[in-house]
C-alpha cells in the first residue's frame, strides 16, 4: 500500500498499553506517510511529562492540553497522517468530533491483564503517567475500561485484538482494513 491510499488521517486509539504507538511506527512505514504520538506531543509542547501535568493542574489541564495538541497536529498536518492517542483523549466530546471529522480511527484492544503486563514491563510509564485511581493495577484498568469501551465502541470505525498477536500481523489486519475503504 502506497502513502496516496492513506486517503484522511488514521488516529489509533484504546487503553495504555494496548500498543497504539508501536503499531502507529509500524502503519506509517508501511503505508510511507509521517506518524504523531498524541503523548509525546503534548509533553513537548508543553515541557512536562503527563505525571507533570496532572501534578500541575489535575487531568483537567492535561485533557485541555490533549485537545489543543490533537487539534494543532490536525491542522498542522500537509497530508494524512497515523496519530496515536492517549487512551481517554476519546473523553472529549471535541475530540471525538475532530476524529470523526478528520480520519477513521482504529480501536485496539487487549484483555486487562495483558495491558497490566504490558504496561508492568515499561520501565518509563511510571515516571511519565499517573495511576488513574488507588487499585491495583489491573482492577484498575477493569474499572477504567467499564467506563471507556462504550466510547471506544461509539468513536472506533473497527476494532482490532492486539491479545497474543505480532504487530506485524495487527498492520497487516489494518492496511488489508483500509484497502476495503
Amino acid at each position: 500500500m502506497t502513502h496516496a491510499a492513506l486517503k484522511s488521517h488514521l488516529f489509533l486509539i484504546g487503553y495504555r498499553g494496548t500498543g497504539k504507538t508501536t503499531i502507529a511506527q509500524l502503519l506509517a512505514e508501511q503505508l510511507s506517510c509521517d506518524w504523531i504520538d498524541l503523548d509525546a506531543v503534548i509533553e513537548e509542547t508543553a515541557g512536562k511529562t503527563i505525571r507533570g501535568l496532572f501534578s500541575a493542574g489535575g487531568e483537567a489541564l492535561f485533557r485541555d492540553w490533549e485537545t489543543r495538541s490533537l487539534r494543532q497536529s490536525i491542522e498542522d498536518a500537509n497530508q494524512p497522517e497515523v496519530i496515536s492517542l492517549g487512551g481517554g483523549a476519546i473523553l472529549s466530546k471535541e475530540n471525538r468530533g475532530m476524529i470523526a471529522g478528520a480520519g477513521r480511527c482504529v480501536w485496539l484492544t487487549a484483555t486487562p491483564s495483558t495491558i497490566a503486563k504490558r504496561i508492568g514491563a515499561d520501565e518509563t510509564s511510571g515516571e511519565r503517567r499517573p495511576a488513574l485511581t488507588e487499585l491495583s493495577p489491573t482492577e484498575e484498568i477493569q474499572s477504567v475500561l467499564r467506563k471507556r469501551e462504550p466510547i471506544y465502541r461509539d468513536v472506533a470505525d473497527t476494532e482490532i485484538s492486539t491479545e497474543n498477536r505480532s504487530p506485524e500481523a495487527i498492520c497487516r489486519e489494518i492496511v488489508a482494513w483500509l484497502q476495503t475503504l
